[in-house]
């Protein structure tokens, strides 16, 4: 089995966001659009499901195919709904605060055939800071969960918009 995965760019990196596809290499760091969810398409009688985010200030936006768990998950954030034990998404978002950490945002950083990835921005005391990789369906419930900011690279609204 191959692994056809890009690589993904280091942040700050002048090709970070773009992946293969977007090719923006040459043209400096790394511009973030912030995004807020729009909506969530819910469909009972398939396995994916569809989130639309919007640019906070803009008019562009897209849509990003997600699993029914997360879009279980994010829903349940919207409706302020809590299960009675915590599943994954509260699970990761209770540790990483047991930890001594917060997450401050996430970011979605690249597109590469069809497929969109997104790293967790955590942050420790106020000075030490991580990514994570994570898928955006995942990333995008942490951080309705943690009230953080979303954003994308411009080169992937850019191409995911158009």
């Amino acid at each position: 089995m191959s692994n056809d995965l890009p690589d993904l760019p280091a942040d700050g990196d002048p090709a970070a966001g773009s992946g293969a596809p977007q090719g923006d290499a040459g043209a400096g760091k790394t511009q973030w659009v912030e995004v807020m969810l729009k909506r969530v398409v819910i469909q009972e009688d398939t396995d994916r499901q569809c989130i639309f985010l919007h640019e906070r200030r803009g008019d562009r936006g897209f849509a990003i195919v997600i699993g029914n768990h997360e879009a279980s998950e994010i829903q349940r954030v919207l409706a302020r709904v809590e299960s009675e034990r915590p599943l994954t998404h509260r699970l990761l978002h209770d540790t990483i605060s047991a930890l001594g950490g917060e997450l401050t945002g996430i970011k979605i950083v690249t597109v590469h055939e069809s497929t969109y990835y997104a790293r967790l921005e955590v942050a420790r005391d106020g000075a030490d800071h991580a990514t994570v990789d994570a898928r955006p369906s995942d990333a995008i419930a942490l951080a309705l969960r943690a009230r953080c900011p979303i954003h994308v690279s411009e080169s992937v609204l850019a191409a995911a918009s158009s």
